[in-house]
């Protein structure tokens, strides 16, 4: 059975606690639920008498012949009958009268024993038993990755947890989430609303349904998010076609339709971005859960969207309406820049070791690379046959790109010098590709998700053509401090009319 990962996110190593807690019943629930399982059973019981009587009443009717019982008596004398006929055949009546000359005594055979307390402490044991393999899998090292994605199953959503460990060569679902409705997008994030509380390990969700709800990572069998954000109350009133509200306009309860793409910034920690099938991209202010600004200059379901790695006020976001959009959120109104596309937009990315460039795909296959000063792209590619569904940069390989696309094939780029060359190509057997996602820690290990064969890891260095043209690439960690080349481009570039790249 096909069971699609819509969406997958890393979590970097270190971030999660080694030892999570696991959500316990209270005295009160535990007594409430033997009560509820004493009554039913009690019911079950009285069902089970009354169905005898029946099946009794019904023998009778039928005709058939019931046997009298037996009296006392005549049933004692059957017993010892049946005793002494045993006793006779196994010769048990003598078994006392036997001699055992070859008896040993009970101290001589335990003289060489050698007892241990437990099988730990005993030498020669050395299989473990399922306790303790599982209370080693549910430990998280320091040298652990997760690796969180959605999957859809028949007849339930889950948020999967899984454990990643590139040196020990394990990869395992930690644990998992009960989702109310199909997972579309999830974000890592550790920011706790609570002020007494220090960073957190947090996933934020978007899905079907208008509601973002963030889980906390640390908590096992959890069965409601720590916080969410917007509600599920449909609005009455609906916006006028063409009509492009300012930050401060707008819906102020949250979203009204699916929310597609979430990012969050990593300068102003309490800040979300939301994209949604409502042709609005929200920024959320997660310490009070209300909505701080709306932005509305889409004029289709926004699919994607993805914060600057170093401005804190830099957005930009794709949408059906076939646009990409540059924000300067202190002034989206006024600062921003527009590009038209060929197609849908797929997936927005930034370079962070070229700071004013981007990345976007589309839904014809082209990928563009676009300096966010200029109306003009750097390159276009015709990357795939069919949507673009995944666009990954490397975390520290400057120029390693990675596609993925409806088309089910997996590609590897090198982009240096905005010159892109095809290194890979491989079918991932996983039919149409949905998501891809570059672990934070290890440059050439990627996820994808499918709609089949699961969560898929690939260490792309395995590749022999990978490694003639990154392996000896110097390995770059970008900041997360305010760079001096980015420090100002989406302002300057605000100004200019949309510019316009037909493919």
């Amino acid at each position: 059975m096909s069971c699609p990962v819509t969406c997958a996110a890393w979590v970097r190593r270190g971030v999660a606690r080694e030892t999570p807690d696991k959500v316990r019943l209270s005295a009160e629930e535990l007594k409430r639920l033997v009560g509820e399982t004493l009554r039913e059973d009690a019911d079950g019981s009285d069902e089970e008498e009354h169905g005898q009587a029946a099946e009794d009443i019904m023998d009778v009717a039928s005709g058939e012949t019931v046997e009298p019982p037996q009296e006392d008596g005549d049933q004692e004398e059957v017993t010892e009958k049946l005793n002494d006929d045993e006793l006779a055949e196994y010769g048990l009546d003598k078994y006392d009268e036997e001699e055992n000359t070859d008896a040993v005594s009970l101290g001589d055979t335990l003289a060489g024993l050698t007892v241990y307390g437990s099988n730990e402490r005993d030498p020669y044991v050395t299989i473990k038993d399922t306790e303790q393999y599982e209370q080693e899998d549910f430990l998280i090292k320091p040298s652990d990755n997760l690796i969180i994605c959605g999957r859809v199953d028949k007849d339930h959503c889950s948020l999967e947890v899984h454990l990643y460990n590139h040196d020990e060569d394990s990869f395992y679902v930690h644990h998992d989430i009960l989702l109310p409705a199909y997972p579309l997008s999830v974000e890592w994030l550790n920011f706790d609303p609570n002020p007494d509380e220090s960073p957190g390990n947090y996933v934020a969700v978007g899905n079907m349904t208008p509601v973002i709800e963030v889980w906390d990572l640390d908590v096992v069998d959890s069965l409601e998010p720590v916080f969410s954000l917007g509600s599920k109350k449909e609005k009455k009133k609906k916006k006028k076609k063409g009509k492009k509200n300012s930050s401060t306009e707008g819906n102020q309860d949250g979203h009204t339709d699916a929310v597609l793409d979430l990012s969050w910034n990593k300068q102003n920690r309490n800040v979300l971005a939301s994209a949604s099938a409502d042709n609005t991209v929200i920024l959320w202010d997660m310490s009070t859960g209300k909505p701080a600004a709306n932005l509305t200059l889409h004029m289709d379901k926004v699919q994607t969207l993805q914060f600057h790695p170093f401005e804190t006020q830099t957005l930009v976001s794709g949408s059906y309406d076939k646009s990409a959009v540059l924000y300067d959120c202190r002034s989206p109104q006024d600062n921003h820049r527009i590009w038209r596309f060929s197609g849908q937009v797929e997936r927005v990315t930034w370079n962070h070791f070229s700071p004013c460039n981007f990345l976007a795909s589309t839904e014809d296959g082209f990928v563009y690379c676009l300096d966010a000063r200029s109306d003009k792209p750097l390159f276009t590619l015709k990357a795939h046959n069919e949507e673009v569904s995944g666009l990954q940069l490397s975390s520290q390989i400057k120029g390693c790109l990675v596609t993925s696309s409806a088309d089910k094939y997996v590609k590897i780029w090198d982009i240096l010098g905005d010159k892109p060359s095809l290194i890979h190509s491989r079918d991932m057997k996983m039919g149409v590709l949905f998501c891809a996602a570059c672990c934070p820690d290890l440059p050439f290990v990627y996820a994808f998700g499918g709609e089949r064969e699961g969560l898929r890891v690939w260490d792309i260095s395995s590749i022999s053509a990978v490694n003639e043209v990154f392996g000896s690439r110097e390995r770059l960690v970008a900041a997360n401090t305010n760079s001096t080349t980015s420090s100002s481009f989406a302002s300057s570039s605000s100004k200019s009319p949309e510019a316009g790249m037909e493919s």
